[in-house]
């Protein structure tokens, strides 16, 4: 049997250019991404057709610390080897961290949540991210968070500020990392998509959540982060229900803090330290946003929808 998905960091597609993401979301037939414009975009359910609106979040990420850092922090058994990636994109093939055979294992898989109930992934919008209050329910998903959890490490995140409307609109690109630059966990769902001629590939997307006070000066979504206290829990095909639930919450405000950088992160060819460059003292405080007051979510949101 063929397997795609596998070890060969060139075997697998990578994305041409910004990030247009949406949370729980959609790039159909990807092509040069765009920042998200704040414009509805169309989200297809084979079960129906509903429209959403575009927000993008954790578009891209970053794993700039030594292989040997990360088995540390993740504890498998694996000793792979791969460079610094500082600009990491929907599509290219992504380190997880999954449970198996009952032993914490490192494998690569396609970012991009594909179900197992497609027939042709080209013909299907590919999925960036999953939202954790729904994934649950949708048919997509549920299946996918009773047994197949896993970690996407990480040691940084990328998100967009957008200011302004139309043509004078403007997006201004914000750097996530712990204060102590560590790694930490992305909450996330895998699954095989197998294909009629009998190969498989390996897929995989983060989940999001509410914003705590430091992401919500700039977007009302945050990733999921599994402390490593936590990680066993999460893991586990068998941990209860509410137990899985629990972990889906916002990050502690003191967990990340949050720096403006330039404008090199939108293009997906920069991979390199200058992506996280920050922007001179005074531009950079002058750009930081106010988090805005804290208010009651509606219950439907539209995005809930998608599936």
């Amino acid at each position: 049997m063929e397997r795609r998905g596998s070890p060969d960091m060139s075997a697998l597609p990578s994305s041409s250019s910004a990030s247009d993401v949406i949370a729980e979301t959609v790039i159909k037939n990807p092509k040069p991404a765009r920042l998200c414009s704040g414009k509805p975009k169309e989200s297809v359910d084979r079960r129906g057709t509903h429209r959403h609106s575009c927000r993008t979040m954790c578009g891209r990420y970053a794993i700039t610390l030594p292989p040997e850092a990360m088995r540390t922090t993740f504890g498998y058994r694996e000793q792979p080897n791969f460079p610094p990636r500082y600009n990491i994109a929907p599509t290219q093939p992504v380190p997880v961290v999954r449970l198996h055979e009952g032993a914490r294992q490192f494998m690569l898989m396609r970012w991009g949540f594909i179900p197992g109930w497609v027939k042709d992934p080209k013909e299907f919008p590919l999925v960036v991210n999953i939202r954790g209050e729904s994934a649950a329910t949708k048919p997509s998903f549920r299946a996918a968070l009773v047994r197949r959890r896993c970690l996407m490490p990480a040691d940084a995140f990328y998100e967009w500020h957008r200011l302004g409307q139309g043509r004078n609109a403007e997006s201004r690109a914000y750097l996530f990392r712990r204060p102590d630059r560590s790694f930490f966990g992305l909450a996330a769902l895998w699954e095989t998509w197998h294909s009629p001629d009998g190969s498989e590939i390996d897929t995989v997307a983060p989940i999001t959540g509410a914003a705590n006070g430091v992401m919500a000066a700039i977007h009302d979504r945050c990733p999921v982060i599994i402390e490593p206290q936590n990680f066993d829990a999460w893991l586990d095909p068998s941990a209860e229900a509410r137990k899985v639930e629990s972990l889906l919450r916002p990050p502690p405000d003191d967990l990340l803090e949050m720096a403006r950088i330039g404008n090199a992160v939108n293009k997906v060819a920069n991979d390199g330290p200058e992506v996280q460059e920050r922007l001179g003292p005074a531009a950079a405080e002058a750009a930081v946003p106010k988090p805005p007051p804290r208010t009651k979510r509606p219950e439907d949101d539209l995005q809930g929808s998608l599936f």
